[in-house]
């Protein structure tokens, strides 16, 4: 199967499904504090791969029509015109490709703890 007619085959729409938002790098307890507070949200996923680290947030696209199709095709946005599916989500899902992958704040907060030895302690410095 080629990218030409890959959506064609793609029953569900995977990609209008959900949006990522890249964000930088989290490097100190502050940074991954944060990213904590974001996956504590219902459907807000974290996750890292070869390019970086990225939210997700699966909320379906509101202009996906029952059949799939995009409902706004020729005033789509310039991100989903732009959008390749040589490697997309039909070849792979999101989590099995990512080298690290966090679905709420108890998967993230075990993986801190790990990380940081003081993470626990991180509020008694206020």
């Amino acid at each position: 199967m080629n990218a030409e007619n890959k959506c064609s085959y793609c029953s569900q729409s995977k990609c209008c499904q959900y949006s990522t938002v890249e964000v930088e790098t989290p490097r100190s307890i502050r940074d991954f504090d944060n990213l904590v507070w974001h996956v504590s949200h219902l459907n807000t996923h974290l996750f890292k791969d070869t390019d970086g680290w990225y939210l997700v947030f699966y909320a379906q696209c509101q202009h996906l029509e029952p059949n799939g199709n995009c409902g706004i095709y020729e005033k789509r946005p310039f991100i989903c015109r732009e959008h390749t599916n040589d490697h997309c989500e039909y070849d792979m899902d999101i989590k099995a490709g990512a080298e690290l992958y966090f679905m709420d704040y108890e998967e993230l907060d075990n993986y801190c703890a790990k990380r940081f030895k003081n993470w626990h302690k991180r509020f008694e410095k206020l």
